[in-house]
């Protein structure tokens, strides 16, 4: 099936914490049948329960098409250490990784590591996006050719092919280069949840996909222009961008299941969004019902995909993959 303009949907797959990676590796199969884009995994330092980024890094090889989007919280966290962790994550799934910067803004949560005060919410995001620049300049510290294994002289880079980011931020600098080679997407989908002016404006510089909260189509479409105007203004294209509508979904039975494809197709219809991050109140319950009643009447209504188009998560959103931006400058800085 072709959709000229494809509906992307995700869902989350958190809630109650679970410690049986059999468990997760299940709920993301399910939305692979489904063929969902991605699904997400919250995180916080504010309770407890796995490292997301660990716990879908477990579920990769366990599934084959689903894109696979932590949280990752970007406050009291190494620059380096989080684009290391979600570039071996795409890795792993072999080009479906993402990440969902996220941000911690409690003193409870900044005594767990005892090295800076809370610090306010702008601040915060402010910082998050300085993550994900850097993130993006360690994920292209690596040209792609830079592994050369060869094995007659033993080198197995091409140091010439590796250069260094020297990034300096408000919080933090960082040298690199990476020690992950380049992603097979080259960077990781970055998914930002746009609650919030911080971090919006963190959003429509650095993401790939931009979540909204909206409770009619009038305010998401409303949104999704501004989105897609104020990356223009950035010297972004918008085409490469993708806002989807954050939808909380609580579903009981078959018939609700209909209900909710039928609001997405309204939605949709009136161009609100790119697509729907779904919320379920209870994913064991509702997540089943979206797969198997709410997917078949859009399918069946030509509005979403019945089968992947590629392999890699910026494939399955449409999305390019970005040229490294240090290849054309040999050993070097930017």
């Amino acid at each position: 099936m072709t959709v000229s303009r494809p509906l992307h949907l995700a869902a989350e797959i958190g809630g109650r914490p679970q410690y049986d990676a059999g468990y997760y590796t299940g709920l993301a199969l399910l939305a692979e049948r489904g063929t969902l884009d991605f699904i997400t995994l919250d995180d916080s330092f504010a309770r407890p329960g796995p490292d997301a980024p660990a716990v879908l890094a477990r579920v990769a090889p366990g599934t084959g098409r689903i894109g696979l989007v932590p949280a990752v919280t970007t406050t009291h966290t190494e620059p380096f250490h989080v684009s290391s962790a979600v570039a071996t994550l795409d890795w792993v799934s072999r080009g479906r990784a993402g990440w969902s910067p996220a941000v911690s803004e409690t003193a409870a949560e900044a005594a767990l590591f005892g090295r800076r005060d809370a610090a306010p919410r702008a601040d915060l995001w402010h910082e998050a996006g300085e993550v994900a620049d850097v993130a993006a300049r360690l994920w292209d510290s690596w040209d792609d050719d830079a592994e050369i294994r060869d094995v007659a002289t033993g080198r197995f880079i091409d140091r010439d092919r590796l250069h260094y980011t020297d990034f300096t931020g408000r919080t933090f600098s960082v040298r690199g280069p990476a020690i992950v080679p380049r992603p097979p997407q080259g960077h990781p989908v970055t998914v930002v949840d746009g609650a919030g002016a911080a971090a919006r404006e963190a959003a429509v510089r650095h993401a790939d996909v931009v979540l909204v909260r909206a409770d009619d189509p009038l305010t998401a479409r409303t949104f999704r222009e501004e989105i897609r105007n104020r990356a223009a203004a950035h010297g972004r294209s918008p085409d490469q961008l993708r806002v989807l509508v954050s939808l909380p979904v609580e579903l009981h039975t078959g018939a609700d299941a209909v209900g909710l494809a039928r609001l997405i197709a309204d939605w949709y219809e009136q161009d609100a969004a790119d697509g729907f991050h779904l919320l379920p109140a209870d994913v064991e319950r509702d997540l089943p019902l979206i797969v198997d009643g709410t997917v078949p009447v859009l399918q069946h209504h030509c509005l979403l995909r019945r089968f992947y188009p590629g392999a890699t998560l910026r494939e399955h959103l449409g999305l390019a993959r970005p040229a490294g931006r240090y290849a054309q400058n040999p050993g070097g800085r930017p």
